[in-house]
């Protein structure tokens, strides 16, 4: 019995180490999860902020067209006009 006793003693402490190897396996990969996350979640910052700045760029664009189909529409009036005269 005395080496079963052993057995059975050595096997408890190898299954404590294998517990505390799974949990600190599965905290270790909920780390790595959320670092990732963060890492995502700094990339979609970056992504919003390059979304603002074209936006930005797009309104001021617009704004030009805007105006420089004034522009035109001014120019063909003035022609029109000073040739029907």
């Amino acid at each position: 019995m005395n080496h079963f006793n052993r057995l059975v003693s050595e096997q408890m402490v190898t299954m404590e180490k294998l517990l505390y190897l799974q949990a600190e396996l599965e905290r270790c990969q909920q780390i790595e999860a959320e670092l990732q996350n963060l890492q995502n979640a700094t990339n979609l910052e970056s992504v919003q902020t390059d979304i603002q700045q074209m936006k930005k760029e797009l309104k001021e664009i617009q704004q030009i067209f805007e105006k420089q189909t004034e522009e035109v529409i001014n120019s063909y009036l003035e022609t029109n006009l000073t040739h029907s005269m």
